[in-house]
């Protein structure tokens, strides 16, 4: 077959990614310190208290900024970084899709956590993350990644269709109805007293 008669209508991509940090060369990442976490946590006093003492970079990700069409792929890592405020852990903020029906997929590629998931009827589903798992999140299901490792980064690669979208603004305004704590060193799902209906 000649190839002289293949023209594509889009570049083909490589994007290089370090297995072990999740970052990408030639890329700068999203980053959000804790503060731009504020109203995730549960405990409000313990966050404004951490904020204070060191404002450090709770999680960042790598968007590969593919173009926003439902025929195109986006992807990247993400790494969440370990910690805690109060008794819960560090986590991403965590949205629903703006196309609510797109799923999305996560791949570990180091640390361990877990994937909080909620639909909009309350449904609440959480998978465990460790080097090697993936975790397929359903359309219509709201996610937020948890590092439940106290020293090593929870680092992933996740896709989604490229038209999903982020709604971030419904978990902004509502929260996740649970929410993840430490007790006695196990990861323990729980009501989150802020959830508002």
């Amino acid at each position: 077959m000649s190839t002289a008669s293949l023209t594509p209508t889009t570049r083909s991509v490589v994007t290089r990614f370090d297995l072990t940090t999740g970052l990408a060369d030639g890329t700068p990442s999203l980053r959000r310190p804790l503060s731009a976490m504020a109203g995730m946590y549960a405990d409000a006093a313990a966050f404004e208290a951490a904020v204070a003492a060191d404002d450090v970079l709770s999680y960042e990700f790598y968007d590969m900024g593919v173009p926003a069409l439902e025929t195109e792929v986006a992807y990247g890592t993400s790494i969440t970084y370990p910690g805690r405020v109060g008794d819960e852990y560090f986590m991403t903020k965590g949205h629903f899709h703006t196309r609510l029906e797109a799923a999305e997929i996560y791949l570990c590629l180091s640390g361990e956590g877990l994937m909080l998931m909620e639909s909009p009827e309350g449904d609440v589903q959480v998978e465990e993350f460790r080097a090697g798992r993936s975790v397929y999140v359903p359309g219509r299901y709201a996610h937020r990644s948890i590092n439940t490792s106290a020293t090593e980064p929870l680092i992933t690669f996740f896709a989604f269709p490229g038209d999903a979208g982020h709604d971030y603004g419904t978990i902004e305004t509502k929260g996740f109805r649970k929410i993840v704590v430490d007790r006695d060193g196990v990861p323990t799902l729980q009501d989150n007293p802020r959830w508002q209906s």
